[in-house]
Order: C-alpha cells, then sequence, then structure tokens
C-alpha cells in the first residue's frame, strides 16, 4: 500500500487496479514450465491452530487458496499446491515441520508464519535451504533488518511500523504523554523501545510502563498502574486473547471514561469482533487491510466470507497477496527457484488490493498503514462494520527508511 507516485502509477486509479487485478484473468507467458522444480508449484501455510487460529489458521489457507484460483490453479503449465500445518506457536515445531517440507516434501515457498520467534526460526531455515519464505503473520522487523535474507519478503506490518509509524500520527492527533501494557517477551520489548523513542521524537513523554506474562487473564494491577499515571494515551502491546481481555477490562475500570484513548498496537479485526463494539469502541488501530475500504478489499472479502463465514483479518488478506504476488513472479521469470523467484518479486510492482506498493531490496513490503478508530455500537450500519478511517500514513513514513536496520542487502 506504499504508494510510490511515480507518472505511471498516477495514471492508475484505484478502481482501474482492482478491476485488473481481481476481475481479469491473468495474461500467462508462454513458457513451457521447465523452469518448476518437481513439476509442482507447492507452497506451504504454516500457521497457529490454537489461541491465534482466528487471525491466520484455516483463513490463512483459504487465503492461499484463493490466490492460486486466481491463475486457475497452474502457473507455467504446472500444477499449484496447497499444503498447511500448524506451528503450535513454537518454533521447534516450526522448525522440524519446515525440514521436512523443505528436505522431503518439495516445498518451494512457505507463508504465514505467525508470531516473531517462529517466523524468524523459518525463515533462517528457508534462506539455508534456498526456500521462499513469505512472511504474512510475524511481526518483527528484524526479518528485514540483520535477519534479512533474498528470499525472505516481509507481509505484514512489522513492530516498527506498529510503533513508530503509528505513534507519530496519534502523538498528534490524540496525545503526547503515553503509558505503555505491554507483553513480557521480546515482541513487546521491541514495540514498547521503538514506540518510547517515537514518543520522544514527536515531543511527547513516556510516563511508564509495565509488562505481563503471555496469556494473563487478568490485568487489574496492570490497568490501575496506567489509570493512575494520568497518561493521555494508553498503549497495548499485545496480541490474541491478551488484547481481547485487556480490552474488555480498560472498560470495566473505566479509563476511556476516565478521559484516556486506548491503543491496540497489534490489533485484528478478529479481537475487535471478539471484544464488541461497546468495550472496543474509541480504540484507535492501524491496519494495511480492512475489508470495507474499497472496492479491491471488499471483492477479496466477498470470496473468503462465502468460504470462512467470517471476514478476513490482515493476516489472511496479506498471505493471499504474498502468495498471489509470488506466482505472479514466477510466471513472469519462468521459474520457482527462490533466489530467481524473489529478484523477480523485487523488481514488478506490488498490487495489494487494487493500490500499487513495491518490494524493497531488504524484503519489506511498502504500502501505506491506514489508522483506523473502532466505531460506537450505533455507528455500525451492518455486520463487521466495525473501523473509521482517520488517517493514512504514508509507507515511507510508516516503515523503518531502507538502510537503517542493519540489513546487508541494503550495502
Amino acid at each position: 500500500m506504499d504508494l510510490l507516485q511515480t507518472d505511471a502509477s498516477r495514471r492508475w486509479t484505484t478502481a482501474t487496479i482492482a478491476a485488473v487485478m481481481l476481475s481479469t484473468p491473468l495474461v500467462h507467458a508462454a513458457p513451457d514450465g521447465s523452469g518448476i522444480s518437481d513439476g509442482v508449484v507447492r507452497i506451504a501455510v504454516l500457521g497457529d491452530y490454537g489461541s491465534g487460529r482466528d487471525l491466520g489458521g484455516p483463513g490463512s489457507v483459504t487465503a492461499a487458496k484463493l490466490a492460486a484460483e486466481d491463475f486457475h490453479n497452474k502457473v507455467l503449465g504446472k500444477p499449484i499446491e496447497i499444503i498447511s500445518a500448524d506451528h503450535q506457536n513454537k518454533p521447534d515445531v516450526a522448525v522440524g515441520i519446515a525440514r521436512q517440507w523443505f528436505d522431503v516434501d518439495h516445498v518451494d515457498a512457505v507463508t504465514d508464519l505467525a508470531v516473531s520467534s517462529v517466523g524468524l526460526a523459518v525463515a533462517g531455515l528457508a534462506t539455508q535451504s534456498n526456500r521462499t519464505a513469505l512472511v504474512s503473520g510475524a511481526a518483527t522487523s528484524d526479518l528485514t533488518g540483520d535477519k534479512c535474507s533474498p528470499v525472505i519478503t516481509h507481509w505484514a506490518d512489522d513492530t516498527y511500523a506498529l510503533s513508530a509509524g503509528l505513534v507519530g500520527e496519534l502523538s498528534r492527533r490524540v496525545g503526547k504523554e503515553w503509558f505503555f501494557v505491554a507483553v513480557d517477551y521480546s515482541f513487546g520489548t521491541a514495540m514498547v523501545k521503538d514506540a518510547s523513542r517515537a514518543v520522544t521524537d514527536n515531543g511527547g513523554k513516556v510516563i511508564g510502563a509495565v509488562r505481563y506474562p503471555f496469556n494473563t487473564t487478568d490485568f487489574s494491577s496492570f490497568l490501575l498502574a496506567a489509570q493512575n499515571s494520568g497518561a493521555k494515551v494508553v498503549a497495548l502491546a499485545g496480541t490474541g486473547a491478551d488484547t481481547v481481555n485487556a480490552v474488555k477490562q480498560t472498560h470495566e475500570f473505566g479509563l476511556q471514561q476516565g478521559g484516556q484513548t486506548i491503543v491496540g498496537m497489534l490489533t485484528f479485526i478478529s479481537d475487535v469482533h471478539s471484544i464488541g463494539l461497546r468495550d472496543a469502541q474509541g480504540m484507535y488501530i492501524a491496519s494495511q487491510y480492512y475489508w470495507d475500504d474499497d472496492d479491491g478489499t471488499r471483492t477479496f472479502a466477498k470470496r473468503f466470507i462465502e468460504i470462512e463465514k467470517r471476514e478476513p483479518t490482515k493476516l489472511q488478506a496479506a498471505t493471499y497477496a504474498a502468495v498471489r504476488h509470488y506466482l505472479k513472479a514466477i510466471e513472469a521469470g519462468g521459474s520457482d527457484e527462490a533466489k530467481a523467484v524473489n529478484a523477480e518479486m523485487r523488481k514488478l510492482p506490488v498490487d495489494f488490493f487494487g493500490r500499487p506498493a513495491h518490494i524493497r531490496k531488504d524484503g519489506r513490503v511498502v504500502y501505506d498503514l491506514s489508522l483506523y478508530r473502532v466505531k460506537k455500537p450505533e455507528e455500525s450500519k451492518y455486520p463487521w462494520d466495525y473501523y473509521q478511517k482517520i488517517a493514512v500514513i504514508p509507507g515511507d513514513k510508516a516503515f523503518r527508511p531502507e538502510g537503517t536496520g542493519g540489513c546487508k542487502l541494503d550495502k
């Protein structure tokens, strides 16, 4: 969604791009398919089927299959096969599955990879095995920093964008005094570190921070600390069930009623659905995808909801976009060899649900990030009508500047 406004891109309206991307059959090249290893393009979806199943899980498999359907389940005349497994939120389990896929099952690419520790571990193995990693789940910006690789592309909005990029916009709009309630592992630590720096850079002040154990159910002590701090903004740096429980309890303790603004730094529409608008109303969220933004996002959502009976999350949408672009690059370059197809992916412009984006040398997929406010119950007019768009954060402002993350590919 980074709108790199070249002269060519200005001539393409959102509606035109969406029509080309989602309504018209793809124009297939005429190669013989000899560049396809073992005669099949095999893509594996490695996701969380436990506490995070609504974020990715089976829905990510559906998204990958929809991308394959855009190519009539064939590329260069060879079949596309989608397989899947549950990594159980355990990096060692994930690596064991991926090793079997790469070494025995001839998997060419792996996607989803929710949870940063899993994403880093499997992307590292993909680099060693010369396979493609399409990371649509893990948020850590290390994937395009010192852990970058020529075979990794990062499609999820990352810890830098969801902290520094988000804070910059909210500091101007909501308030300059911040308090962080963060999960106590590397993800929460990274978010607080980057966000705190951004608060200071924008003339604000970090009043305090508390850290809670993963899978906490009682947030009372943490939220009372946030409430008593008097900070204008209370930022929740957690995921999934932790975020759901924390937001419900902010309402119980009256943080919003007392004039504090709640920010969900990594919040999914499925979280808001679980929380309910009564408790989630007024919360700020950043996302690269919301199903009801425009014709492009709604077209994909319509196909997805027919199968899953719920709207897609940003992780599931990113999986669709990643797999689709990967297949397009195979078609354009004539090969599924990891380094070759990833080089082709970086050359090709990205259609992100009708909005142009691009992939940098470090593997970062750059698009605009949107800032949303969760609607009040009376503002919601139909099912899953949850977000009101407040601002668009340009990609070059949202993501870490190229060349500053420690990626050797930038040199």
